[in-house]
């Protein structure tokens, strides 16, 4: 009996553990993804970045926010899947820093940068609070991959506003309404009855 005891005390510790690993993998990745949101914004603040560019990071950033949410839907990623993410986010690392020191400029006072600038600054917060909502327990590995998939969503709009260049008026009050619908999506995840 004492044997039976210890093994299941074992295996709950076991699992216990993987479940809390997985919980870190995961809010290190959204922190990651704050980071490289944070130097697109900062590119195109200093004008590093031109509007194409930041869109065709953005883009980037869309492949990388589906990739976790679809990681995270089953509640963890796999020691595979972390490291296809860490492949993906080193490539978007590479790329950040080649935009950023090639001879191709961005005006960061035109309207389509600071257009671009406020969505990816947007962006930024959502991903803050995502990872704030792991942190504290409010949030689920399966709602953040909720919360990562709207993410992906909210990138991909932004890339495709400003594969042209320019990010219009009309475009960004679309992005605009759409992140707005995200928001209280992640409230809504951070404030149920669900908890890690």
């Amino acid at each position: 009996m004492k044997m039976q005891s210890a093994s299941l005390l074992a295996l709950f510790a076991a699992l216990s553990c993987g479940a809390a690993f997985a919980q870190t993998a995961a809010q290190s990745d959204v922190q990651r993804d704050v980071d490289q949101q944070k130097r697109i914004e900062q590119g195109l603040k200093s004008g590093e970045l031109n509007t194409k560019e930041a869109g065709r990071l953005e883009r980037e950033q869309q492949v990388i926010n589906r990739t976790e949410a679809r990681d995270l839907k089953d509640g963890r990623i796999s020691a595979g899947e972390q490291q296809q993410l860490n492949r993906e986010k080193r490539r978007a690392n590479q790329d950040i820093y080649r935009a950023k020191h090639n001879a191709a400029t961005g005006n960061p006072d035109s309207a389509s940068s600071q257009r671009l600038q406020a969505d990816v600054g947007r962006n930024i917060n959502q991903q803050k609070r995502i990872e704030r909502g792991m942190q504290t327990g409010q949030m689920t590995n399966h709602e953040a991959a909720y919360a990562e998939a709207g993410q992906s969503r909210s990138a991909g709009r932004e890339a495709s506003a400003a594969r042209n260049g320019r990010v219009t008026a009309g475009e960004q009050a679309r992005i605009q309404k759409s992140e707005s619908s995200h928001s209280r999506g992640i409230y809504r995840k951070k404030h149920n009855a669900k908890t890690k």
